[in-house]
């Protein structure tokens, strides 16, 4: 999940966040529209606004930005160019066997609101809770089953079967927030969701106010007792277009972005004064899909015309000027279960294509496709719809804004789902196969499986993934359910992408993980 694109990743769902342009685009700066006054102030772009500030119920990867900020959690990622994690909320945590993890937690962690000292319980509720409530992301769980508490500061997570991906998604990333129970229960009554309105903070910083669309600005928690973050405030700018985003960063806006792969060789040249240029390689993944269920895509047929028909390196060349490489699946090059190469090659087979239709019977086939408002995507839009056409399909495209869009194939979200045919997709993704895979089991059909592909064996392959900690006999079952994906069709895989940022030297002192995402906290003061 940017997405995390966030980017998120398919995590986005009724993301608010829209392109700001704001006072760019009128011409004044939103730094002199927006803020008053200047002081040890952190200001950053962030690729969406935030859905929701409950972690066990997070959305996109930029929800995670701010909680990271304002919640505290047994572990969390190190900055730097390699993967890792460090202790947060735990003095001391260790897997006493694959389905036991035992963990002791720091004394004096206190919760806002006068909700008291952090303890074992408020663990056990914040995880429990997640599957409890049935979070669309308690994937992120796995086969967690419940939390033993032995004593105040100490307790057990306990899973049904072994869960490998837990030290890399579950942890240190959006569920592995701690919330306090008597606060939420007070909130909510049953410990559900509690959305926009979080009851109690533990982190360094509080949230102090938000506009949706335009901004978030966080500043320090007062009951906060552990070390200093780097600066007083956090002021976070929802722009989700990077075009945008690096005309903020030029009229002093921001002082930190992502920016896009077309301009990066320009900017490394040629950067704007006292910035830095950092490249960083993605775990996004980008991809076609095709809704299965659709009348007019029922047959595989169809979709492997479509499959052949697509050429992604001309995909690239247009949307990315050539800076991004052909992906071969969801999972990118560096993490366990990468493939070297996808089942149809980069160019496809206009030829093959042709003779996938005739053998389906089709003519004249009309078929749409849907994507996001921002350049990039209705770039990949127009050139895929331009490549159907030499087969004799025509492809209307369809722009649709961020909070339109991630709801298309969610039925809870209405009956589009059953209107869509293709779309551009990506999702945010994780150093874990199983983030990268397991959106698309039957139980996340109408979820975020729009493609609503369904295998026993993928399903079979996706439960028996997280339980192999021999990353070489791990790396077979992550590549067969990628296989699994592309051979039914609805899957044409385009690229990881890339994400690039830039930070003013004069102001901070950036900290990032290797895919480039910020870790605020971590983030120094010049």
């Amino acid at each position: 999940m940017n997405g995390t694109a966030g980017n998120m990743s398919r995590r986005a769902l009724l993301k608010t966040g829209a392109a700001l342009g704001g006072g760019v685009i009128a011409g004044m700066p939103l730094s002199r529209a927006i803020w008053a006054a200047e002081g040890k102030v952190l200001k950053a772009r962030s690729g969406s606004d935030i859905a929701t500030l409950d972690p066990g119920f997070y959305i996109g990867f930029g929800d995670i930005d701010v909680t990271n900020c304002i919640y505290s959690k047994l572990i969390r990622y190190k900055p730097g160019s390699e993967w890792g994690w460090e202790l947060e909320a735990a003095e001391r945590i260790e897997e006493v066997d694959p389905t036991h993890i035992r963990f002791h937690l720091k004394k004096g962690i206190r919760f806002t609101g006068g909700y008291g000292e952090m303890t074992a319980r408020d663990v056990k509720f914040s995880f429990e809770r997640v599957i409890k409530h049935n979070s669309p992301i308690k994937p992120d769980w796995g086969p967690l089953d419940h939390v033993e508490i032995e004593d105040d500061y100490t307790g057990v997570i306990v899973f049904k079967t072994p869960f490998v991906p837990v030290w890399n998604v579950a942890l240190p990333f959006g569920v592995g927030h701690i919330v306090s129970e008597d606060a939420v229960m007070k909130a909510t009554g049953n410990g559900s969701s509690f959305g926009m309105k979080p009851p109690a903070f533990s982190g360094p910083y509080v949230l102090a106010e938000w506009k949706a669309k335009q901004y978030t600005l966080l500043t320090r928690n007062p009951d906060w007792s552990g070390p200093k973050p780097g600066f007083d405030e956090i002021r976070i700018i929802a722009i989700n277009d990077d075009k945008t985003a690096e005309r903020a960063y030029q009229a002093g806006d921001v002082d930190f972005t992502g920016i896009s792969l077309d301009t990066l060789s320009t900017l490394k040249s040629n950067p704007p004064a006292e910035t830095k240029v950092e490249e960083h390689s993605s775990l996004r993944y980008y991809w076609i899909g095709m809704n299965m269920d659709h009348p007019k895509l029922k047959d595989i047929n169809v979709r492997k015309a479509i499959q052949w028909a697509i050429n992604v390196p001309q995909i690239l060349d247009v949307a990315y000027a050539g800076q991004a490489e052909v992906g071969t699946g969801t999972i990118p090059p560096g993490i366990v279960g990468h493939r070297e190469k996808a089942l149809v090659p980069p160019e496809g087979d206009l030829a093959k294509a042709k003779e996938f239709l005739e053998k389906a019977g089709v003519s004249d086939l009309n078929l749409t496709i849907d994507c996001l408002n921002e350049s990039t995507y209705s770039t990949i839009a127009q050139t895929v719809q331009a490549q159907l056409s030499q087969i004799g399909i025509t492809a209307e495209v369809n722009v649709q804004d961020s909070g339109s869009y991630w709801a298309l194939g969610m039925e809870s979200e209405g009956d589009r789902w059953k209107e869509l045919q293709l779309t551009v997709m990506y999702f945010s993704n994780l150093p874990d196969p199983h983030y990268a895979t397991t959106w698309f089991v039957q139980d996340q059909v109408g979820v975020w499986n729009w493609q609503r592909f369904r295998s026993e064996r993928y399903d079979e392959l996706s439960a028996k993934g997280v339980t192999i900690s021999d990353p070489n006999e791990r790396a077979k079952v992550y590549q067969e359910m990628q296989d699994l994906l592309e051979e039914s069709g609805a899957f044409r895989f385009l690229t990881y992408g890339g994400d690039p940022v830039m930070y003013r030297t004069t102001k901070t002192q950036a900290a990032t993980l290797p895919d480039g995402r910020p870790l605020f906290l971590n983030f120094k003061q010049v």
